[in-house]
């Protein structure tokens, strides 16, 4: 059995930098927890689409450096998806996507692999565009994996609530752990925060993961809940900060099991969490820590 499957779509983010100039930066949130996963040291397969174009080229030459295998991954000429990128004043990102038509999210029966895993970590874009979010969900309805579901919200791709919504409740009924940020949560739902995960761990969910910018992080079980300041930093963009954390959690799980995210536990996981994610958010795009790193600054 694979120790960990990261799910979803791999792309590349066209990144405003000085000057003027555009900088190409791999990207896409599945792709950027695998790269982090795999720099902290675990065995990590990519499940996803990569092209045979350049950006395709330098997805693969990216991931392999990171210590990811793509020995699952599907290969083809189709193009691979973009994501435009906007920095604002604060240094936060906000995108624009070419999507159609892409490998990125060809998702289909006919390549996703058998194998299952101890975790599998879905999410994002991959779980909303059809067809391929229905073949995602029929194949990992089929696993005996812990799932940790991230949505990672991007209105500027379907702006329609109710459908985007109604997407990321029924990946809620496969997560034993759920990570999303405060904005996704406010975006997605009329409701209070309190009340929509009070919903979900009552469906079998375990843990939901809050992220909440500079304010830190929350993690919420059926009995408690626990809040982590984020950590200091000078930040230069949040590009990848969401997809770090995730790769930590996945870390904590893996380490410790389902079972063993007890409050001490989960705490040092959410701070571990905090200090990955306030690395990258100290250099340019999704520029996860490596382990050694990781274990310096904390």
């Amino acid at each position: 059995m694979r120790q960990v499957l990261v799910v979803g779509e791999a792309l590349m983010d066209l990144i405003p930098v000085s000057g003027g100039e555009i900088s190409e930066m791999v990207g896409g949130g599945p792709c950027n927890s695998a790269k982090a996963l795999a720099r902290l040291g675990f065995s990590t397969n990519f499940i996803g689409g990569i092209s045979s174009d350049s950006y395709g080229e330098a997805i693969e030459r990216e991931l392999l450096d990171s210590g990811v295998s793509l020995d699952l991954v599907h290969r083809s000429d189709l193009p691979t998806a973009l994501a435009i990128a906007t920095i604002n004043e604060a240094g936060l990102a906000s995108y624009e996507f070419k999507l159609d038509s892409t490998v990125s999210f060809n998702f289909h029966s006919s390549w996703l692999p058998k194998e299952d895993a101890r975790v599998i970590h879905i999410g994002s874009v991959a779980t909303l565009l059809e067809p391929g979010a229905s073949e995602l969900y029929k194949w990992l309805s089929n696993k005996s994996a812990t799932v940790v579901f991230d949505p990672n919200v991007r209105p500027s791709i379907q702006g329609d609530r109710d459908i985007y919504r109604n997407s990321v409740e029924r990946w809620i009924d496969l997560a034993k752990i759920v990570k999303l940020s405060e904005d996704d949560f406010s975006w997605l739902y009329e409701n209070s925060e309190s009340e929509v995960i009070a919903n979900w761990l009552s469906r079998g969910t375990e843990i939901v993961v809050v992220t909440r910018a500079e304010k830190g992080v929350s993690a919420f079980t059926r009995d408690w809940r626990i809040d982590c300041p984020a950590a200091k930093v000078e930040l230069v963009d949040s590009v990848g900060a969401g997809d770090t954390i995730g790769a930590v959690i996945v870390e904590g799980l893996l380490k410790h099991g389902l079972g063993g995210l007890k409050v001490d536990v989960l705490k040092q996981v959410l701070e571990r969490a905090a200090k990955a994610a306030g690395i990258t958010c100290s250099r340019a795009g999704a520029n996860p820590p490596w382990k050694e790193e990781l274990d310096l600054a904390l």
